[in-house]
């Protein structure tokens, strides 16, 4: 973690400052990300960029304005594709379904490799343990790379 917090007002998303995190004791840690939020259709969403300065993260913005613009579209492919990757046949259309009303976006994260990556809550707490969330990465075309889960 470095020590220099900076910000960034972009006009796509919203401003974005140096993450932090506060100790008990009092220390702050400034993180190697920028954090930010955005609205889209009625709905907040946290969004992560990795880098440590403003010209670390600027050539990352137009990859996450893109997926944000598309957001609808790709969140459902994003949901199906966590039903898929953890069910042993085929899914049927009403788990798809489920799936999709029960796991709610919370963060969109542009990883320094230009990976974006998409954090979902269960919200019904019966997909994923408690302090468990899937988390899918997308590739430079937009399509489903890969599907976690972290913690």
């Amino acid at each position: 973690m470095s020590d220099a917090p900076s910000s960034l007002d972009d006009s796509g998303l919203s401003s974005l400052r140096r993450a932090t995190s506060t100790l008990e004791d009092g220390t702050v840690l400034t993180h190697d990300w920028f954090v930010g939020s955005t609205e889209i259709d009625g709905y907040t969403y946290e969004v992560m960029v990795e880098g440590t300065t403003p010209d670390e993260i600027a050539p990352l913005l137009p990859r996450l304005r893109a997926t944000l613009a598309d957001l609808p579209a790709t969140r459902r492919a994003a949901s199906d594709a966590v039903v898929t990757a953890f069910s042993t046949g085929e899914s049927a259309a009403t788990e798809l379904d489920e799936a999709a009303a029960d796991l709610e976006l919370e963060t969109v994260e542009a990883a320094a490799d230009g990976t974006i990556v998409l954090h979902f809550t269960d919200t019904c707490g019966e997909h994923f343990p408690d302090g468990y969330w899937p988390a899918v990465h997308l590739d430079a075309g937009g399509d489903v790379a890969n599907v976690t889960v972290e913690s």
